[in-house]
């Protein structure tokens, strides 16, 4: 089973995530609505069952809380995929959201990389910051292994760009871990 449950405490958060590959229920909870609407969809789009909480020092701003959750969900993944025998191992994805065109392309070939272009013309999302979502996107990638490219081709509402990144980073993931042999997908035998 590509399972994973990781906890991480810290002085400024504490964090539980329970994660498979194989899918089921998803319940999120950060304490950021936007935010928890975002990994929601993440999940949802990537065919995972996840269950997460975080308690994180939003007294401050969401700054701790979202990166963390990038953290170990990057672990947990990373922990879940195991060898990464067998996977596809590419995914790539458009989204259209309303007036907004997102795009992701990844490979989990442990070099993990991002490559980031989504200006976000509005900085809330209600509650949320919208300057996190690339470092949610940087700390996911890094703790997963991943190269990570995301691309907003064009939009002017931020909830909408966000979301068709979210959502695209969860198809292509789908598509990347999905199994196709026994051996790693690699010219050098390893990932």
């Amino acid at each position: 089973m590509r399972t994973a449950s990781i906890t991480r405490t810290t002085k400024e958060t504490n964090l539980s995530v329970s994660l498979s590959l194989e899918g089921g229920e998803v319940t999120v909870s950060t304490g950021i609505g936007f935010f928890d609407h975002m990994l929601t969809a993440l999940a949802f789009y990537a065919g995972w069952e996840l269950n997460l909480t975080v308690k994180g020092d939003l007294e401050v701003d969401g700054h701790h809380t979202v990166e963390d959750t990038g953290i170990v969900l990057g672990q947990a993944l990373r922990e879940a995929l195991g060898e990464r025998k067998g996977i596809r191992r590419f995914g790539s994805a458009f989204i259209p959201m309303d007036e907004a065109l997102c795009f992701t392309a990844l490979d989990f070939s442990n070099r993990p990389f991002l490559v980031f272009d989504a200006p976000l013309p509005q900085s809330m999302i209600g509650d949320y910051d919208a300057c996190l979502t690339v470092e949610f996107m940087r700390a996911f990638a890094h703790n997963s292994g991943l190269t990570l490219h995301q691309k907003c081709h064009y939009g002017a509402n931020a909830h909408h760009i966000t979301e068709g990144l979210f959502k695209s980073l969860g198809c292509a993931i789908k598509e990347a871990v999905q199994i196709k042999g026994d051996g790693v997908t690699s010219t050098k035998g390893v990932l």
